[in-house]
């Protein structure tokens, strides 16, 4: 008896069998979350429907920035060369939106011909009309860099109405629909001239619920003096504030990203250690593209299903023959009470809840009658990929993650400062002395030979414990001194000799002066007179 209702259960709790991530989120998309989406017409509201390019795509880094801060010539100095459309100067170059992208030979794909490739992810931009299709062109080449990565570039943001008017398309939303597909944004500004426009605010605001995506690159760093830098990213990171209003502090790099020499060269060594920083950012964004896709689906799930709920409410409370009119507006003034009722019945996050704002703006163009009451079965059949097939997803991303080699960024300027004597920190801490035919160690050692005899040494050794009566004195933490002493000790004999002690008081040098330690002693540390034993 109720055969029909056990199979049904027994077919909901059993979650969908993927072969990869990408079909998996393809399918989930298309069988459980699209028919939700098209019922309460969720793509007039927020966001055109996802296509098969959209989960297949490689990563894509948008750069967004006012006029004059360096986004193409950012883009020149990964790709450390030029590409097809490519403009630099003082004044807003780039009026245009440019995909540059990976492409057998050079060339320029323009607008209205990319939206119709089924095989570039930009279908959708369609919407946005001519006035924006005339002003959008990809921009292909072969580069190893785009071998992993694509990159947006953007018109300069200016400052003004007129300007915000003229460009005959709707900017912030254009960013807005690039911020959902995009798996990083990099905002850009000019140390030199720090000023955040009425525009380029309004454009940070659109990007609101992409904070995770955002980081910020405080360009151009090389010509102001030192207290002057300080001054500027203070000011930066102010001004943030007050438009990101998040606790978190979006991570901001500072450097100068282009080929020229520096102007003042007085922070070198901070705007390699940010450009590393900012590199290994870049690189990673491969190996996470799998589990970004899959972030930005729950997010859009978790949205739909709040739209359901707002456009089924506003069905239920409409009047079947007079007065639509009147209640309608009434509903549009009283939106922020509806989502306080959904909220409490629900027990839906404030944070899953469209901008009230605009939601009210929306309404006011559509048709309510047209609007379809609340069906559980589409909302089920969401929760169901929510609570079930996501997981078994998150699954696959582990095991993909573990069977495929390390995807990384490769080629331009990632492989300038990877190996040799320009990488960062080359020759630095740990690696000091790593190209000299004399044992580095050696220079000191006399200083700390005198400390070795002093304690009491036995047949050429000291023990542990009186080796950490002297070790101690650096006041390290005992962790950090441990990890010195099994570097430190190369025969694993519990004791160290004259030149094992003076190897830890080196490796303690090199801590206390702010380096990281090495996880293995390297080949130029090792004492001279124990380098065959170690081969």
């Amino acid at each position: 008896m109720f055969s029909w209702l056990r199979s049904d259960d027994r077919r909901r709790k059993d979650p969908e069998v993927f072969q990869t991530v990408s079909d998996g989120l393809k399918k989930l998309y298309r069988t459980k979350l699209l028919p939700l989406e098209e019922h309460y017409r969720f793509h007039e509201f927020h966001s055109p429907a996802l296509e098969d390019a959209d989960f297949d795509n490689k990563p894509m880094v948008l750069l967004v920035g006012q006029y004059s801060t360096g986004k193409t010539t950012f883009i020149r100095y990964l790709l450390e060369q030029d590409f097809p459309g490519m403009r630099i100067g003082p004044e807003p170059t780039t009026d245009s939106f440019i995909a540059v992208m990976q492409g057998e030979m050079e060339g320029i794909i323009p607008g209205n011909a990319l939206v119709v490739d089924p095989k570039k992810p930009f279908r959708k931009l369609n919407a946005f009309g001519n006035a924006f299709l005339n002003r959008f062109v990809c921009a292909q080449l072969p580069n190893p860099v785009l071998e992993s990565i694509s990159v947006i570039d953007t018109p300069g943001i200016l400052s003004g109405e007129k300007q915000r008017i003229s460009r005959g398309y709707d900017f912030a939303a254009v960013l807005e629909w690039f911020a959902e597909r995009v798996d990083r944004i990099i905002l850009l500004f000019d140390a030199h001239k720090l000023d955040i426009s009425d525009e380029f605010s309004e454009v940070i605001k659109a990007l609101k619920n992409h904070e995770d995506k955002m980081r910020v690159v405080l360009n151009k760093a090389d010509q102001i003096e030192t207290q002057q830098l300080m001054r500027v990213y203070g000011a930066l990171m102010w001004s943030l504030g007050k438009i990101v209003n998040t606790p978190e502090v979006i991570r901001v790099y500072i450097g100068s990203f282009w080929s020229h020499p520096l102007l003042i060269p007085d922070n070198r060594k901070l705007f390699e250690a940010e450009e590393q920083d900012l590199f290994r950012d870049i690189q990673s964004l491969p190996r996470n593209a799998a589990l970004r896709k899959l972030n930005d689906l729950i997010k859009r799930a978790r949205l739909a299903k709040v739209h359901a709920y707002i456009i089924s409410s506003l069905k239920k409370e409409m009047p079947s023959m007079f007065g639509k009119d009147n209640k309608k507006k009434e509903l549009v003034n009283n939106l922020a009470e509806i989502y306080g009722q959904i909220e409490r019945e629900h027990q839906i996050s404030p944070g899953d809840f469209p901008a009230l704002k605009r939601m009210q703006d929306q309404l006011q163009a559509q048709d309510f009658s047209k609007f379809q009451p609340l069906k559980s079965k589409l909302l089920e059949v969401v929760d169901d990929m929510l609570a079930h097939d996501i997981a078994q997803l998150m699954v696959l991303v582990r095991q993909e993650e573990t069977q495929r080699p390390a995807q990384i960024v490769k080629g331009g300027a990632f492989e300038g400062t990877l190996h040799g004597p320009f990488g960062h920190g080359y020759g630095e801490g740990a690696g000091e002395g790593i190209d000299d035919a004399e044992w580095v160690v050696a220079r000191d050692k006399p200083m700390y030979d005198e400390i070795f005899y002093t304690l009491s040494p036995v047949d050429g050794k000291i023990t542990g414990a009186n080796a950490k009566k002297e070790m101690v004195r650096s006041k390290l933490p005992n962790s950090v001194l441990g990890k010195i002493w099994k570097l430190a000790d190369i025969d694993k004999d519990g004791m160290l000799d004259d030149e094992e002690f003076a190897l830890a008081n080196h490796l303690i040098k090199v801590k206390l002066e702010g380096h990281e330690l090495p996880n293995e002693l390297p080949a130029h540390l090792v004492p001279p007179s124990k380098r065959k034993a170690t081969e």
